[in-house]
């Protein structure tokens, strides 16, 4: 998904030499003290492992998503545009609101106001779809097409906004501001890496969630330049799907990436080994290499997995949200008949929150009717 024609709009850092560059002297310590302050934040025991060397990221955050801590940290709480990994958020608040085997046909006004140059999927305007096949176009091909048709479906665009609005400050990410749902560039609009962080932990608690984003290759409708006949997509977040040079990470069970001219490349992952998940955020490598984004992913991650008991925490994504902070929050969400937030104490890791496994999430996708995934990894770099 790529913007032009918006520098100087927003706090962007590709529009910035990279020695100009500087975080905000005073930053969010949502989550910790130690997370608003500028640089890398990092309490090594002496075993620990050393970080990488060679990160050129703006801003990044490693965390084990099951107990919330932070295990090191970059800028964490440093505002910037997050490009399509803001859909993790617009998952996090509609993706429960609808049933994945629902239908919907696509009129024009649904697909109207995508910004130009949007990566879509190839959803066409007069056809029916599946929930599920949209939420694949999302996930799978960040496409802003059928972002906007399930954003019609929830109510319209300046709906879908106020409720994802109202879902990030129910999860305590005070960085975020939204101004479109598929993350393209637009002023004003930005997120931080802990923001997205918790856009990702919570997520992963929602086994459809969790199933669409660890998909590496499904099947999506065809329209009229297909004569109808289906069609493959892969993901594009190649350390899940294996592709144009990116090695597949073992245990990935993905999340999202995204590109915008402003944001340059973002992307979150986790991975699962042995009974952990490690929670990955980089922003906006500044390194030249055209895959940077992934290699320095990769490099956290494997951090992140040695270092794992081997740091003290520097803080935590379990960030405090008051009781009467959430309640000001849950009203916005009532396009759907699902409740508010898609019943935020489940939302949030309460009681209710769904919890993924890997049977369960392929059981799920299976029974939609007419997705069809497949375990294959293509084009291994």
């Amino acid at each position: 998904m790529t913007a032009t024609g918006l520098a100087g709009a927003l706090p962007a850092a590709a529009q910035t030499p990279a020695a100009a560059l500087r975080p905000p002297a005073r930053m969010s310590a949502v989550g910790g003290d130690r997370l608003g302050a500028g640089g890398v934040q990092v309490d090594p025991l002496p075993d620990a492992p050393s970080l990488p060397g060679d990160l050129s990221a703006l801003s990044w955050i490693v965390s084990d998503s099951g107990s919330g801590e932070v295990l090191a940290a970059k800028n964490a709480h440093w505002q910037l545009p997050p490009a399509s990994t803001l859909k993790t958020l617009f998952a996090d608040t509609v993706l429960p609101r609808f049933r994945a085997g629902a239908t919907h046909r696509v009129s024009d006004s649904d697909l109207a106001g995508m910004g130009e140059g949007s990566s879509q999927v190839g959803v066409v305007a007069g056809q029916t779809y599946t929930v599920s096949q949209l939420w694949l176009g999302v996930f799978l091909r960040s496409g802003n097409d059928a972002v906007h048709v399930l954003a019609a479906m929830n109510g319209g665009v300046p709906a879908t906004v106020a409720d994802m609005q109202a879902q990030a400050r129910a999860l305590g990410a005070d960085d975020t501001h939204v101004v479109t749902p598929d993350g393209y560039d637009e002023p004003g609009q930005v997120s931080s890496a802990y923001d997205l962080s918790l856009f990702a932990r919570d997520g992963l608690k929602n086994p459809e969630f969790a199933a669409y984003c660890s998909t590496a290759v499904a099947e999506f409708p065809g329209g009229p330049s297909t004569k109808g006949r289906p069609f493959e997509i892969q993901n594009t977040d190649r350390l899940l799907s294996g592709i144009d040079g990116v090695s597949h990470y073992d245990g990935l069970i993905g999340v999202k990436n995204g590109y915008t001219t402003n944001a340059g490349n973002t992307l979150v992952v986790a991975a699962k080994r042995d009974g952990r998940t490690i929670l990955v955020t980089v922003m906006n490598p500044r390194s030249e290499h055209y895959d940077a984004v992934y290699t320095e992913a990769r490099q956290l991650l494997d951090w992140g997995f040695a270092a794992d008991g081997r740091v003290r925490p520097v803080g935590s994504l379990d960030a405090v949200v008051p009781a009467a902070h959430l309640a000001a929050h849950v009203g916005a969400g009532k396009k759907s008949g699902v409740g508010p937030l898609a019943a935020a104490s489940g939302a949030s890791g309460g009681p209710g929150a769904l919890r993924w496994t890997e049977a369960g999430a392929a059981v799920l996708l299976a029974a939609v009717g007419g997705v069809v995934l497949t375990a294959r990894r293509r084009r291994r770099g």
